[in-house]
């Protein structure tokens, strides 16, 4: 099923009418404003509908609304004949899911607004959480539709609470609360109150009508109500109303309509060369919901002749640059923060403790299930995370190797490997498109080419770089991806051997030439911003091995003192700290809570960040065994580590990232996942699952990429993240093309009935990747693989 868009049309008003409470008079004012608006713009088409109603069919509000405003287009979706909770009265009845009936919702208003300009008020069913169909809320459910909001305020005893606490509820899931309306009632003044608190603490208009009459017998009433009617529709103060809803709608429609000009002109962007670019490639978000961000279509003659939607759904394929783990307004998430910005704000964080930062410490600890970490030590984001982990580790290895403070010390990383845009963390790799310009910028280390595993043609193959075939010998094929991670079965072999020895050749000679290096820094499984490479787990062992043994190659003056723990000890760092920058792979993004697990081995210090916090707010820890901790214990202070930020451990990071991890592992507990773990749907990864790997990507997909070899040059899959390698006659690497054609394919994206959506991505030169979250759905999937074949056809 297609994702479901906004409900915005450039000159079709879309309102949606919510109540503080159940019988606040949501209809009786949904039906002033369907006349008055009927009245008010006589040439435009003016709508009514209900999505979810309870109670007699012959009570129904719809049929309220045909009695009293002629002429307005009505509509129930459902009606369940109970007087109670939606939830409650579909029990025993087929109930639909919410996306299902958001797409309902969305045809009806997509079908009206073909009719030209004019106006559909969407009412609600009880108060703001009175839950629908499913038992969502509807605050919840119908977030995604992002319509402006009128909210009728309760009048009764009690009221003022009530209204003010459905405001909060409405805007911690980002509803725009357009204006409050509410009986006047003498007897409690409700609404003085509630005017005077809107106008003044959130500048939102408020209107007041008298209450109806009381009901009488039923041809009376009739008469009685028709006669209100007739005299609110026409009153001042609900035709201010409607002309401010229109002002604040056209208002949204320029904003959004300006907003890549003003952008283009104002913003200077990351990673972007602005002399090559233009404001239509701006993407203008409007909002985002689960994985899909609402995204401006600029308008056309064509899109004004058949009142085309101005968003349209686009799959956030970036993960919003590898954040996104939860969805996008998430409402737990949103909570969290909500509850701790509540309570903290921010507070310093040296020398104290908030309940937030030891509960992370201890959760991150707990599931890393690590012996040798013990420490966690919090930063702002991943890139100052690596710049902590480094500090740390050299730290280390100077003094146990006795070097002066003004050694010149580097560290031992991978090609391609890269670790944030900090100077300190660009002097980690090696030289490329992101570092080479920067003045600053001067590279302390040695860098391995490295054996990188693709499907090619259905086929497992470990690729062997070609200026490495003397040392290491051909491309290796395997039945699976299990296999290659198959580390017990692949150790007892010849290559693992004939890896170490390269490793170990390679190091002798920058030491014997008088070089020193401090740690072994690099990322588990998968090499991300160096161009999306999947290492070999096999080689990044081995690297660990030969780093770990080898401390008389670091320095042969070297003796372990007795006062050192033992090498044997498994906590405590021998040869060189080992590093692991988890900030990309780590926290379920390949399926597992960390990728050290996949290499069987572990770090002396990890970094952790973005699926940290869900994709919400940024935060980063450094993780670090007790053997690095006590290398900077000493009686002089000028020995500690000397780093910290204003915002570190800031509450608001700490209280979302618990919720993130204690959903994500929720999730792993409750089976949520093993739609992908199934043999049927991802069991390709060569079909078998003993290394217990898994991808939201199914095998079929993945094999038949492999098979496009006219444009692919490869291709693999790993928890949420799809990776395209494309054939590039203009070289491989960050600066080639070779990845723009599917690129702007997938962004062009196609329709499905009334609903187009697209796939947002981004490319590292000839490579594309395409990431999901950890609550991308199953039929997702399917419609974005659909739409990555015909790409690719097309390609």
């Amino acid at each position: 099923m297609a994702p479901v868009p906004s409900l915005l049309w450039r000159s079709f008003r879309v309102l949606q009418v919510y109540g503080a409470n159940t019988d606040v008079g949501k209809t009786v004012f949904t039906t002033i404003l369907c006349r008055a608006a009927k009245l008010r713009w006589r040439k435009e088409h003016v709508a009514f509908l209900k999505p979810v109603s309870t109670g007699p069919g012959n009570e129904a509000d719809d049929l309220h609304v045909e009695r009293h405003a002629p002429g307005v287009a009505r509509r129930t979706l459902l009606q369940y004949d109970l007087a109670m909770s939606p939830h409650a009265a579909a029990k025993g009845k087929l109930v639909p899911s919410n996306t299902e009936l958001l797409s309902s919702v969305y045809r009806f208003a997509s079908r009206r607004a073909t009719h030209g300009p004019g106006w559909l008020f969407v009412e609600t069913a009880g108060g703001v959480h009175s839950p629908g169909p499913s038992g969502t809320t509807q605050a919840d459910m119908y977030a995604a539709l992002r319509c402006p909001v009128v909210l009728i305020a309760d009048a009764k005893l009690g009221g003022i609470s009530l209204t003010i606490s459905a405001f909060e509820s409405l805007k911690l899931r980002g509803y725009d609360v357009e204006a409050i309306l509410v009986f006047r009632d003498g007897k409690y003044d409700n609404e003085q109150y509630l005017r005077d608190y809107f106008t003044s603490h959130h500048s939102i208009t408020v209107a007041s009508l008298p209450a109806p009459p009381p009901r009488v017998d039923s041809d009376t009433d009739t008469e009685v109500m028709s006669q209100y009617y007739e005299e609110e529709s026409n009153s001042t103060a609900i035709h201010k109303i409607l002309d401010h809803l229109d002002r604040r709608h056209q208002a949204r429609i320029d904003r959004l309509d300006s907003m890549r000009g003003d952008a283009y002109r104002q913003i200077w962007y990351p990673f972007t060369q602005h002399k090559l670019s233009s404001p239509e490639n701006i993407a203008v978000i409007d909002s985002a919901r689960g994985d899909f961000f609402q995204t401006l279509v600029p308008e056309t003659k064509e899109a004004r002749d058949i009142n085309q939607p101005a968003l349209q759904p686009s799959f956030d394929g970036s993960a919003s640059w590898w954040t996104q783990g939860l969805g996008h307004g998430n409402p737990s998430l949103t909570m969290s923060a909500a509850y701790a910005a509540g309570r903290y704000g921010h507070v310093m964080f040296a020398g104290a403790i908030h309940e937030p930062a030891l509960a992370l410490a201890e959760k991150l600890l707990h599931g890393m299930k690590s012996t040798r970490l013990t420490r966690v030590f919090y930063s702002d984001n991943g890139s100052t995370g690596v710049e902590v982990a480094v500090k740390m580790a050299l730290r280390a290895a100077r003094l146990r190797y006795g070097w002066a403070a003004g050694t010149d010390i580097g560290i031992i990383g991978l090609r391609g490997g890269y670790h944030g845009d900090t100077i300190g963390a660009m002097d980690c790799a090696e030289p490329s498109t992101y570092n080479e310009n920067i003045e600053w910028y001067n590279g302390r280390g040695i860098w391995y080419e490295y054996p990188s595993v693709k499907c090619v043609r259905g086929r497992w193959i470990v690729e062997i770089p070609d200026a490495l075939k003397v040392e290491l010998g051909d491309d290796q094929i395997f039945e699976s991806l299990s296999d290659v991670f198959d580390l017990g079965a692949r150790r007892s072999k010849q290559r693992h051997r004939t890896y170490e020895e390269y490793i170990e050749l390679t190091l002798s000679r920058y030491l014997d030439s008088g070089r020193k290096f401090g740690a072994l820094l690099m990322e588990p499984v998968v090499v991300g911003a160096g161009g999306m490479e999947l290492v070999d787990p096999l080689f990044q062992c081995a690297l660990v091995d030969v780093v770990r043994r080898s401390a008389k190659l670091f320095d042969t003056r070297y003796q372990p003192s007795t006062s050192e723990p033992s090498s044997s000890d498994p906590t405590c760092w021998s040869g060189l700290p080992v590093i692991f920058d988890e900030v990309f792979t780590g926290l379920y993004r390949l399926g597992r809570f960390t990728a050290s697990s996949f290499l069987e081995t572990e770090a002396d210090v990890s970094v952790h960040a973005k699926l940290l916090t869900g994709g919400l707010v940024p935060l980063s820890t450094t993780l670090a065994s007790e053997s690095i901790f006590k290398a900077f214990e000493s009686e002089d202070k000028a020995d500690a580590l000397l780093h910290g930020h204003s915002y570190t451990a800031h509450p608001v990071g700490c209280q979302v990232a618990l919720e993130s991890m204690r959903q994500m592992q929720e999730m792993e507990k409750r089976g949520e996942w093993d739609w992908a773990k199934d043999s049927d749907w991802s069991g390709s990864l060569g079909g078998k699952t003993k290394a217990n790997l898994w991808s939201i990507w199914p095998w079929e997909l993945l094999d038949w990429v492999s098979n496009q070899v006219h444009c692919v040059a490869g291709t693999w899959a790993l928890g949420s993240i799809l990776v395209v390698h494309m054939r590039a006659t203009d070289g491989t690497g960050y600066k080639s093309n070779a990845a723009l054609k599917l690129q702007s394919f997938l962004r062009d994206g196609y329709g499905d009935g009334e609903v187009r959506w697209n796939v947002h991505s981004r490319v590292l030169g000839n490579v594309l990747y395409i990431m999901g979250s950890q609550k991308t759905t199953k039929d997702d999937v399917v419609e974005i693989s659909d739409l990555i074949r015909h790409a690719l056809v097309a390609h």
